[in-house]
């Protein structure tokens, strides 16, 4: 991993409007920002729309190629992009997830999943794009296996979480699948055969060192080896698994946890991204961006990460999202309560 010496600042480029109510996700395209692509992502709001943003390759400004409205009928809380960049998957408060194919540029609703009893919250695609898993305040998760003709067939209901699911999140290499809540855990899902047999293999929470509020969202590093996760208990926790025995299809590895990073926000942590080089950024509803890298000396609170940047009053009210965007620049986007959206890039000193 890259060492991160010296100063370094997280300079904005570009403050985004748009939205007439709250942001309360984002999404890079992952298929994005390579080979002359220029960058996109999408947001999701309170004003029942989904916007998606481009990158000008030669001003490098943003701006708002599409706006999806007139499906979803509620708040759109969580939107994600499939591998391959063709399917967007937008969930609502509305009880729908929206499937959107993406023609060039042009974005039509193919499909509308529904079984969920009331607000969906979350929305992830799995490494390969043949699975989509969805969680809400009907404190079930599903699990939705992509058909041909943008047909989407529910294989799974998992039922586990005594609370509203806040967020899945599909492993980064292996389908095994992570859901965080509103009852202070995590749970690990995994198919125990070839019969989509779901079933919870392990519950992250108390008292083995999980969190003692509501969980909103988790992350990976890049080898898919740790996991962060972050939560209304003011923390941020790492954890760790054996990669070796997931990949090799030997069976299930327990997730362990490694330390506990507190007293850097002082209100609930809404969402935690861990980029491709080893940087956790952090958004809280203190208004404010944190990032963190992992460090070869133990700090004073025993944990293996140190502080690397505080971005005080990166919005003008809650940050409900930050995510780093897939390209070469370290760029970071982060969605707000005000109704923006900001985009960043980690700079040293001499770049600014």
């Amino acid at each position: 991993m890259e060492s991160f010496e010296g100063n370094i600042e997280l300079r904005e480029i570009q403050r985004l409007e748009g939205h007439t109510d709250r942001v309360w996700s984002l999404a890079w395209n992952p298929a994005t920002g390579h080979a002359g692509i220029p960058l996109s992502f999408a947001s999701c709001s309170g004003d029942k729309t989904v916007r998606i943003w481009e990158q000008n390759l030669t001003s490098g400004l943003w701006n708002c190629k599409a706006v999806l409205e007139e499906t979803h009928t509620r708040t759109v809380r969580s939107c994600a992009w499939s591998p391959s960049g063709k399917l967007l998957a937008t969930a609502s408060f509305d009880a729908t997830t929206a499937i959107w194919e993406n023609v060039g540029g042009d974005f039509d609703c193919v499909s509308t999943l529904e079984g969920h009893e009331n607000e969906v919250k979350g929305v992830s695609w799995n490494a390969s794009g043949s699975l989509l898993a969805t969680c809400g305040r009907d404190k079930s998760v599903w699990i939705w296996e992509v058909q041909p003709g943008n047909e989407f067939e529910c294989v799974s209901v998992l039922q586990g979480h005594t609370q509203d699911v806040k967020m899945v999140q599909w492993h980064p290499t292996v389908d095994i699948l992570f859901s965080c809540s509103y009852d202070n855990n995590v749970k690990v899902w995994a198919d125990e055969g070839d019969s989509d047999d779901w079933q919870c293999v392990q519950t992250l929470g108390e008292p083995n060192n999980g969190h003692t509020s509501t969980v909103w969202a988790l992350s990976f590093n890049a080898r898919g080896d740790k996991m962060v996760t972050c939560s209304d208990d003011l923390t941020l926790k790492v954890w760790e698994t054996d990669n070796t025995v997931m990949q090799s299809g030997d069976g299930f590895a327990p997730w362990r946890h490694v330390c506990s990073l507190s007293g850097y926000h002082d209100r609930t942590i809404f969402s935690v991204h861990w980029s491709r080089e080893g940087i956790i950024a952090s958004g809280a509803a203190d208004d404010a961006i944190r990032l963190f890298v992992e460090s070869n000396e133990n700090s004073a609170d025993g944990s293996r990460y140190k502080l690397l940047l505080k971005k005080e009053k990166a919005h003008d009210m809650d940050v409900n999202s930050v995510q780093w965007s897939p390209g070469e620049k370290r760029l970071l986007a982060s969605a707000s309560d005000d109704g923006t959206i900001k985009v960043w890039e980690l700079v040293s000193p001499s770049q600014c």
